[in-house]
């Protein structure tokens, strides 16, 4: 897919804002997964598409680099990484805003919160996915979803509800079982409860969000979550049903803007590019490519907010890098001309590919049909017989075909998992400068909070004296001798991933 990307683009650096203050505002805008290669793919596609030499919308806001490992493994997760912004503390992987020793943290959103701010979460994927669920909740495990939703809402948060703003994927969670598209295994309808009992405003339609208009209109709280699970990716969003990051960001910043400047006060807002990461783990250079395509535009959209709002600062930092990402092959080129082509993601076209093989017509007309309408619409040509044989045999279409065209492109991946390279860390605004340099990802959680004038152990103390709270988020035997074997396998996956064979 040709598409031109010179929205997203920045012909030269502003001269920075001088300011003695202190922000009344922060957002913290986490582009999951997203590496220092990932950025390089995308500015010389860009190049390519404009057959001119162009920076991206943050290639200009980087001020430095950004260290990533957990408190037991040096590559970390969502939730570790999360946590360690959020709560500026190491925890183990899987955890949500709970240390080593399972005891809650309170987080940069949580100390917000409780000193007059409001808050937001504004995310592409399940809104009790990690990367929000750390900022905002306190469970020992990240697969607890059903327990996120209900500390997201203020049903069973111990600090009743922390959050203003929600707009993420991942309705199944706050369904009772008794919903064909719960996700949860109880009777628990978080949904209604949220509405009735804590005055959300809960929707899934894409009419009531355009209702807010950009933030001009509508209350708090608030919930736009318009999908069963994740968010689309960006090639394959319907603007009909899903705005964009970029919208649902600018809604988001207006909204608490103006609900902040009537209650004098300021807000912090958590914004998420979600499935880039989820791209790098699926090798699909398509889904990765375009969803960091958006993550410049909603960048360059919330930096020319800042320029009317100056008393916001911007920070921008991704959890880890995913995929293992290089650029190259031994003839020193690769090839941007081969994601031209492309309409869609592999995840898209893997599921075309499941309905033509139960269609009834004879193996020829299928093959056919394959050819053209999976492989060729996703940029992949001159199929061999060894290609076409492997995706009818492997149980990862989605991943074969992503691997295919990047090994095309000259895209090379090294892993299913995470990495420990350092990733970059961008800032615009209000005292961002400061952080030039190279910092521990809990170094940044200390700077927003301290910005802010927030103390986060004054709130982790609050947490830990609840003491029924801390004991209901603990793990018992069996659930601790699960999580650490849970992490040992989860270790040799990800280490022995490159090798799997699809």
């Amino acid at each position: 897919m040709k598409v031109s990307t010179t929205s997203i683009f920045v012909a030269a650096m502003a001269l920075p804002m001088i300011h003695a203050a202190k922000p009344k505002n922060y957002v913290f805008f986490l582009p999951d997964g997203y590496g220092p290669a990932s950025e390089t793919l995308a500015r010389d596609y860009a190049n390519y598409v404009d057959d001119a030499i162009v920076k991206l919308a943050v290639d200009d806001l980087a001020i430095g680099l950004v260290r990533t490992k957990a408190s037991n493994t040096l590559v970390t997760d969502s939730a570790a990484a999360a946590t360690a912004y959020a709560c500026g503390i190491k925890t183990y992987n899987g955890a949500i805003g709970v240390d080593d020793d399972y005891l809650p943290c309170g987080t940069v959103l949580e100390a917000a919160k409780l000193n007059g701010y409001l808050t937001g979460l504004v995310v592409t994927s399940r809104i009790t996915h990690a990367s929000p669920a750390g900022f905002a909740t306190h469970v020992y495990d990240r697969d607890m979803e059903t327990e996120i939703a209900d500390q997201l809402v203020g049903y069973s948060h111990p600090l009743g509800r922390v959050v203003d703003i929600m707009m993420g994927g991942g309705k199944c969670f706050f369904l009772p079982q008794s919903d064909e598209d719960s996700c949860r295994g109880d009777d628990v309808d978080l949904w209604s409860i949220a509405e009735k009992t804590y005055d959300w405003t809960m929707t899934s339609s894409r009419e009531a969000f355009d209702s807010l208009r950009n933030g001009e209109s509508g209350d708090l709280p608030f919930a736009f979550i318009p999908t069963s699970s994740h968010m689309a990716y960006e090639a394959d969003r319907d603007p009909q049903r899903e705005p964009s990051l970029t919208e649902m960001a600018i809604t988001a910043l207006n909204l608490l803007d103006r609900k902040a400047k009537e209650q004098e006060t300021g807000f912090f807002l958590f914004l998420e590019a979600s499935r880039i990461d989820h791209a790098g783990h699926g090798h699909d250079p398509i889904a990765h490519l375009f969803d960091i395509l958006e993550y410049n535009r909603a960048m360059l959209a919330v930096k020319q907010w800042i320029d009317d709002h100056d008393d916001t600062a911007l920070l921008s930092a991704a959890d880890h890098e995913c995929g293992g990402l290089t650029l190259g092959v031994p003839d020193y080129a690769w090839y941007p001309s081969v994601l031209t082509h492309a309409e869609h993601t592999s995840e898209h076209y893997a599921a075309i590919y499941k309905d033509i093989v139960h269609f009834n017509s004879t193996e020829a007309q299928r093959e056919s049909l394959i050819v053209d309408r999976v492989f060729g619409d996703y940029g992949i040509y001159n199929v061999t017989p060894k290609e076409i044989a492997g995706l009818v045999t492997t149980n990862a279409a989605a991943i074969f075909l992503g691997e295919l065209l990047s090994a095309r492109a000259g895209i090379n991946w090294s892993t299913l998992g995470h990495t420990a390279v350092d990733i970059t860390l961008f800032g615009y605004g209000l005292n961002t400068k400061k952080m030039v340099g190279n910092y521990e990802n809990i170094e940044v959680g200390h700077f927003m909070a301290a910005e802010l004038g927030l103390k986060l152990k004054d709130v982790t103390g609050q947490l830990q004296s609840n003491e029924s709270f801390v004991t209901s988020i603990k793990p018992n035997v069996k659930a601790k001798k699960f999580l650490k074997r849970f992490q040992l396998e989860h270790e040799h996956d990800v280490m022995h991933a490159h090798t799997r064979k699809h």
